[in-house]
C-alpha cells in the first residue's frame, strides 16, 4: 500500500469536485448511489457492472455512519474498481482492517472526511481524539487511521491507541 498515493488521490477528487461531501462526489463522479431497503446486517457495498458503477447502502443508518460508509465505498471505485468487476457482486467487508483492500478503502475515507488542517488546529487546541472525532463527524477509529496515515507521510501524532478493526461490525444503528 502507497499512503502518499492514497492520499494525493483522495486530495485531487476533494479539489477537483470542491466538496468533501461523499453523496455530492457520488453525483459528480457518476456514481449510482441507491438505498437498498433489504440491507439488515450490511452498511454498504460497492459494485461495477456494465460499465456502471454503484454504492448500494442501508438506508436504517444514522448520517455519519452513512456519509463514512459512502465514502469508504468511494475509495473502493477508486483504488479497487478492477476486484468488483466480475460475474458475482462482490462484497467488501466494511471497515476490516486485517484486510489490505479495506484498510485503503478506510484511508480513502479519511482523507476524503477529516481535513488535516482541521484536525490538527482541534488537537491544537487540547481536544482528545474522541471529542475531535465527534467535532468532525466520524467515528473515533476513522481518525485513528487519519492520524495514523498522516504520520506515515511525516506528521507526529501521538496515538492513544490502534484502530479498532471491527469497529462497524459493533456499530449500533
Amino acid at each position: 500500500m502507497d499512503s502518499y498515493q492514497i492520499y494525493k488521490n483522495a486530495d485531487r477528487l476533494v479539489q477537483h469536485y470542491g466538496t468533501n461531501d461523499p453523496i455530492e462526489l457520488c453525483d459528480d463522479m457518476g456514481i449510482m448511489l441507491r438505498d437498498e431497503p433489504d440491507f439488515t446486517d450490511l452498511l454498504g457495498m460497492y459494485t461495477y457492472r456494465w460499465k456502471h458503477r454503484i454504492i448500494l447502502m442501508n438506508p436504517n443508518i444514522n448520517d455519519t455512519l452513512y456519509n463514512m460508509v459512502v465514502a469508504h465505498e468511494i475509495g473502493h471505485d477508486q483504488q479497487h474498481r478492477h476486484l468488483a468487476n466480475g460475474e458475482n457482486l462482490q462484497e467488501f467487508q466494511l471497515f476490516n482492517i486485517t484486510d489490505m483492500t479495506e484498510y485503503e478503502a478506510n484511508a480513502y475515507a479519511s482523507h476524503i472526511l477529516i481535513d488535516e488542517n482541521e484536525m490538527t488546529d482541534l488537537f491544537k487546541e487540547g481536544h482528545d481524539i474522541a471529542t475531535v472525532a465527534k467535532m468532525l463527524y466520524v467515528n473515533v477509529n476513522l481518525l485513528l487511521i487519519k492520524t495514523q496515515e498522516m504520520n506515515r507521510l511525516g506528521m507526529d501524532f501521538k496515538l492513544p491507541y490502534s484502530p479498532d478493526a471491527r469497529f462497524f461490525r459493533n456499530t449500533r444503528y
